[in-house]
C-alpha cells in the first residue's frame, strides 16, 4: 500500500512535504517524478499527517482512512491573539454546577476535537472513560474518601491533610467531586513511558475546548491520586486490563458565569 497518494495534476514539486516530514522518509519530487515514500521506509511513517497538512496545493493525501480527508476552509479556525488571550485567561476551575446534565453528544463533540492533541511519536495512546451518571460520580467521591482514610497516621505526604477533608465529607460537603455531574478519566497503556504526559496534554485540550461548548471543568486531583493505587476505586472505574488511569477531570454545566479575570504572579522569563 502506498504511504502517500499524490495528484500529479496538482503537485507543484515544491518539496515542502519532504521538508516537514518528522521521520524524513519522503523523497523529494524530481523533474519527472512525484514525491514518495520508498517501500523500505514505509514502516517508519507515524501517520502524523504533516505532509498532507502542509501541502499548499492539497495535492498530497496520507493514505490512512483517505475518505475522511478534511481541508481547512479559507479563513476558518483563525482567532485574533486578543480573542485567544481573553478566552484562555477567563478559563476557571468550576466547582459549582447546575443540575442539568451535559448531553452525551456534546461530550463526544468535545472529545472528537481532543483526538487531535499531540502525543509522543503520534502514538495516540489515550482512551477515555466518561462517568456520566451523577450517582456513580458520587460513588467515586465516596471511594476516594475511603482512600483518604487509609492515609491517616501513615507516612503519606497527605496524611496530615486528609482528616479535615474526611470531616467535611462526613458533614455532607463533597470536597472530592464538588457535586459535578460528570467525571472524565483518561487511561493509558501500562508500561508506556510517555503516555502519562500524553494524557495530561489531551486532558488540557479538553479543559481548553470545553468552555466553547458551555462546559465547566476542574482537575480531579484527589480522584486521580486514589485511582492510582486504591483497588476499590480501580474496580469501580473498571479500566480495561493492561491499562491504567492517568488523570481525571470533573465537568458539567457551570452554575455561574465568568465576568472578570483575576491577577496572576508577574511573568518571570530568563533569556539565554
Amino acid at each position: 500500500m502506498e504511504t502517500i497518494l499524490v495528484d500529479p495534476d496538482l503537485c507543484t514539486r515544491c518539496g515542502i512535504c519532504s521538508t516537514v516530514c518528522p521521520s524524513s522518509i519522503i523523497d523529494s519530487a524530481g523533474e519527472d517524478t512525484l514525491p514518495g515514500v520508498p517501500g523500505e521506509k514505509a514502516g517508519m511513517c507515524i501517520a502524523c499527517g504533516h505532509c498532507e497538512a502542509f501541502c499548499p496545493a492539497q495535492a498530497l493525501l496520507l493514505n490512512v482512512r483517505p475518505e475522511e480527508r478534511k481541508s481547512v476552509p479559507a479563513g476558518a479556525g483563525t482567532l485574533s491573539a486578543e480573542d485567544l488571550g481573553v478566552y484562555l485567561q477567563k478559563r476557571r476551575s468550576v466547582r459549582r454546577y447546575t443540575g442539568e446534565p451535559v448531553p452525551q453528544e456534546t461530550i463526544l463533540a468535545v472529545l472528537d476535537i481532543v483526538r487531535y492533541a499531540p502525543s509522543g511519536g503520534n502514538g495516540q495512546p489515550v482512551e477515555w472513560l466518561v462517568v456520566h451518571d451523577p450517582e456513580k460520580v458520587r460513588k467515586v467521591a465516596a471511594l476516594t474518601v475511603g482512600w483518604m482514610k487509609t492515609l491517616v497516621g501513615s507516612s503519606h505526604p497527605m496524611s496530615g491533610y486528609v482528616p479535615g477533608l474526611i470531616r467535611a465529607w462526613e458533614a455532607g460537603h463533597d470536597v472530592v467531586c464538588r457535586g459535578a455531574p460528570h467525571l472524565l478519566v483518561a487511561h493509558i497503556p501500562e508500561g508506556n513511558p510517555v503516555a502519562s504526559t500524553d494524557a495530561i496534554i489531551a486532558l488540557a485540550h479538553f479543559d481548553i475546548a470545553a468552555p466553547a461548548f458551555g462546559i465547566g471543568t476542574c482537575w480531579a486531583g484527589f480522584v486521580a491520586m486514589a485511582a492510582a493505587s486504591y483497588e476499590p476505586l480501580q474496580r469501580e472505574l473498571g479500566i480495561p486490563a493492561g491499562r491504567k488511569s492517568a488523570y481525571a477531570m470533573l465537568f458539567g454545566n457551570p452554575q455561574y458565569a465568568v465576568h472578570g479575570i483575576p491577577r496572576r504572579k508577574p511573568l518571570q522569563v530568563a533569556w539565554r
